[in-house]
């Protein structure tokens, strides 16, 4: 039992800070980031609170497979790592240490964070998990899934730091809750008060993925004129939950409406933002300069959450491989379909596989300057239950082609084993149905108490969109330019589905791009691939955007996912590059 400590606890729904912002900064945006965040992030300046993301949709497979070979493993060792070298620190100075890094095992995580020896008080956060009990999800759940995790919001966190602990770790939460925690607790919120949480959702959602806030992954490049590596984001949330991004002094990177706006724009969907703790309406946001490398969140309205949690399920979807024969200079098409054709003969047919996924991929140029540039690469993957099926039998079938294929053969790998891959299963849980538990650092076990009350979002109710300020597109003549002459965009996945964030600088450009940019003038633009998918796309007149999301891209997910680029990373900088007609009014001399 962990010793307790009295005078370092207090009720929520006060706040001991009178009245000034927490500065939580973020040290990670995904399991692999930047180790030395923590240590810039402490030591750049003052915070209160450091905050990191681990978890994603297939880092969560990461984990399930590390576990089931080590039952003591499945958090984020990296963040243990972090913590080696600034939890003494961060004690000293009384910055609170808060993430998601717990993953499946949140406990054991936190065990690991006592043998550090550092004197910090620990208390972890758990209930996401739901293997064991998966009769109320819907839609109903097949098979054993290997992780089934319900996304739980911010009280948690909160409660644990009112009870004086120093570090809070979790399983599966929103990344946002990383921040609407802190801010609750800092602030003494109660859940009532939906638009000051709403504030600090979006705060949250700015600064998860660390420095793509701060000038990293930002379509315009021109306006990044440090070039180091970007500092790591700090939100500044006020007691109202508005809030100022920004990032330590002599930093690298760039803080600007525009970088905020871009990460506003990251895997989202519909306006209407729904979370455990509120539904937050990204339509009512708004963004103002508040100096250098600051950006002022303000206005942001909430309404009642959903009655159910979303649920991340992810499943064992088999074994799989892949081989890239090149192809190079005259005839890359013929030479494509004639290694199509003999490999499958050689592995007895197509039926054979339960899945194949061939792709011609050109980059090749006429009469190229050099060898490289005269070349394509045909992609075959496979997929079956059965391993031996898509392993070295596969692989090493594919090398027979070397002699007796196409002039040029080879390949970008030698031979390879089979790998295995999950799947993933968006779904939803009623509330009811989940434990959101909080273990303090005395060793109490607290149940989370939910909202007070339920419900869908009404837009109705919020202010009105700005839409109707928006000027009229600029007639006369066009020029046929790159799409990102004029609009940026940030893309990504959401399970199965990809987001693309289209957004201009002006309001004029908005009002063109608003009527010239529709679900088949994105079919048409993104080509073939998108040809039979749903699209659909959400006016967000505030931001000066459109978010488009197109439904099924990614298949099941990006561990099962085939593409080239299975996360749609580059998605919306392919969308960028494409020509369209432009006014010349929006393009300059």
């Amino acid at each position: 039992m962990r010793e307790g400590n009295p005078g370092a606890t207090r009720a929520l729904g006060s706040s001991p800070h009178g009245g000034r912002p927490v500065r939580i900064g973020n040290i990670s945006g995904f399991y692999g980031d930047r180790l030395n965040a923590a240590r810039e992030m402490l030591d750049g300046g003052p915070v209160d609170v450091l905050c990191g993301d681990y978890l994603a949709e297939l880092t969560m497979l990461i984990l399930a497979k590390a576990q089931a070979k080590d039952p003591d493993a499945g958090y984020a060792k990296t963040f243990l790592t972090q913590l080696r070298d600034i939890l003494a620190d961060c004690v000293a100075r009384r910055v609170k240490v808060v993430s998601n890094a717990g993953g499946l095992n949140p406990a054991g995580l936190a065990a690991a964070i006592e043998d550090l020896g550092t004197g910090a008080r620990v208390a972890y956060v758990e209930g996401d998990d739901l293997r064991g009990s998966l009769d109320a999800i819907t839609p109903e759940v097949t098979g054993k899934p290997v992780s089934a995790n319900a996304y739980l919001g911010g009280w948690g966190i909160a409660e644990a730091l009112a009870a004086g602990a120093d570090v809070v770790v979790t399983g599966r939460i929103t990344d946002a809750s990383l921040v609407v925690g802190p801010a609750a607790w800092w602030h003494g919120w109660s859940r009532e008060d939906l638009d000051a949480l709403a504030g600090a959702v979006v705060a949250g959602h700015v600064i998860e993925c660390g420095p793509q806030a701060t000038g990293g992954n930002y379509s315009f490049l021109d306006e990044v004129t440090d070039r180091r590596y970007p500092g790591f984001p700090i939100a500044e949330v006020a007691a109202d939950g508005s809030s100022v991004i920004t990032k330590h002094p002599g930093t690298g990177g760039l803080v600007s409406v525009g970088t905020v706006t871009a990460q506003l724009l990251y895997e989202i969907a519909a306006p209407a933002y729904l979370g455990p703790d509120c539904t937050t309406h990204f339509e009512t946001i708004s963004l103002s300069d508040d100096g250098e490398h600051r950006v002022r969140i303000s206005g942001v309205r909430g309404s009642a959450p959903p009655p159910t949690l979303k649920v991340a399920l992810n499943d064992a979807g088999g074994y799989r491989n892949s081989m890239t024969l090149v192809l190079t200079g005259l005839d890359i098409e013929a030479k494509a379909a004639f290694a199509e054709q003999l490999l499958f003969e050689v592995l007895g047919g197509r039926d054979r596989f339960a899945e194949v996924d061939v792709r011609l991929l050109r980059f090749d140029h006429p009469d190229a300057a050099s060898n490289a540039e005269a070349t394509a690469h045909l992609r075959v993957t496979v997929k079956d239950p059965d391993p031996r099926i898509v392993g070295r039998a596969f692989s090493n079938a594919t090398m027979e082609l070397a002699l007796g294929g196409y002039a040029g053969f080879h390949t970008t790998t030698p031979p390879s084993a089979e790998s295995a891959f999950g799947v993933y299963r968006p779904a939803a849980v009623p509330r009811a149905a989940v434990t959101h538990t909080v273990v303090l650092p005395d060793g109490e076990r607290r149940v989370v108490a939910d909202p007070p009350t339920f419900g869908s979002s009404n837009a109705s109710l919020l202010a009105p969109s700005a839409s109707n300020a928006t000027p009229l597109a600029p007639a006369g003549p066009t020029r046929r330019v790159p799409l990102g002459g004029v609009v940026g965009a940030r893309s990504g996945d959401k399970g199965g589905d990809a987001n693309i964030g289209v957004w201009t600088r002006d309001d004029v450009a908005y009002a063109w791009l608003r009527g010239f940019l529709t679900t088949d003038r994105v079919r048409e633009l993104l080509g073939p691939e998108v040809a039979d998918l749903a699209i659909e796309i959400h006016e967000l007149a505030n931001l000066r955007a459109l978010n488009v999301v197109v439904h099924g891209i990614l298949g099941d997910g990006v561990a099962s996912s085939t593409r080239p680029d299975p996360q749609a990373k580059g998605l919306g900088e392919y969308l960028r590059s494409r020509l369209v007609d432009v006014p010349e009014a929006l393009l300059g001399s």
